[in-house]
Formats: C-alpha cells, sequence, structure tokens
C-alpha cells in the first residue's frame, strides 16, 4: 500500500542521528532515504520524513506519537528507550533527547475508559503515574 500522507518533522541539523535512534528502537525500521536535507525512512513499518530545517520551529506536546503496548514489558522498554537523556512526563507522555513527544500507553486503556464505573478509578490511577504500569490500572478497576 502506498502511503500517501506521512509525518514530516523539523529538527536543526539531526534529522539524520534522530533517524537513526528512532529505527534502532523499533521494529521493523529502516533508512529508505538520506540527502544532506531529509531523511526518508519507515519507523514500525510506517513512512516518516526528517528535515534538517534549522533551529527556527522546536517540538512541543501539542504533537506526540503513540505506542500502543501489549505488556509491561512492552511499555518498560519503550519508556526507558526513548526517555534516556529525555524527560519523564506524567500519564504515560515522555519526551525524547530531541524533544519529540511520545505516548507510551497500554492497549487495555481504551477498554478501561470506556466503561463508566471504571473509568473514574482508571484515569485517578493514572494521573498519580508517570509510566503506565498495567496491574496498578487493572487492579483500580475492580
Amino acid at each position: 500500500m502506498k502511503e500517501s500522507i506521512y509525518p514530516c518533522l523539523w529538527f536543526d541539523g539531526k534529522s539524520h542521528e534522530a533517524a537513526d535512534y528512532y529505527c534502532s528502537i523499533f521494529p521493523d525500521s529502516r533508512i529508505l532515504n538520506k540527502t544532506p536535507m531529509v531523511c526518508v525512512f519507515e519507523l514500525g513499518g510506517r513512512k516518516m520524513m526528517h528535515l534538517n530545517g534549522g533551529p527556527e520551529f522546536t517540538f512541543n506536546e501539542s504533537i506526540s506519537f503513540v505506542i500502543s503496548c501489549e505488556s509491561q514489558e512492552e511499555i518498560d522498554y519503550y519508556w526507558s528507550a526513548l526517555t534516556s537523556n529525555g524527560r519523564e512526563g506524567k500519564c504515560g507522555w515522555l519526551t525524547d533527547k530531541y524533544g519529540v513527544s511520545w505516548q507510551v500507553v497500554p492497549s487495555i486503556l481504551g477498554g478501561l475508559m470506556s466503561d463508566p464505573e471504571k473509568a473514574p478509578k482508571v484515569m485517578y490511577a493514572f494521573m498519580q503515574m508517570k509510566k503506565f504500569d498495567i496491574q496498578k490500572l487493572m487492579d483500580s478497576a475492580l
């Protein structure tokens, strides 16, 4: 399937370094093309582009990438990899060393939040967390 819409992230001279870093973290990732100005790659099988655009624009939390995780081990892996030289946030949010925001969330969260009786308890539980803890979320839903 040809992807006609894909994200382009603006970096200040570190687009190639960032693409290599992300490809080392996510399975099914590879560099497709590098030029001095851009790097096109697949991240988790999805096409992306990084641009060496200069310092005029920076990242903020208004745009983030969501990583839906099936297990606590997967959450722990991505959290550890992406907070290395980055910053932990709250409720599964983090900012990596390049300033890109990520949400590392358990795939069960949507189901827990769609139950009107469980949702307030689950929300209270995850509001106390930085990195999501699946067992604590499950316990809060009881």
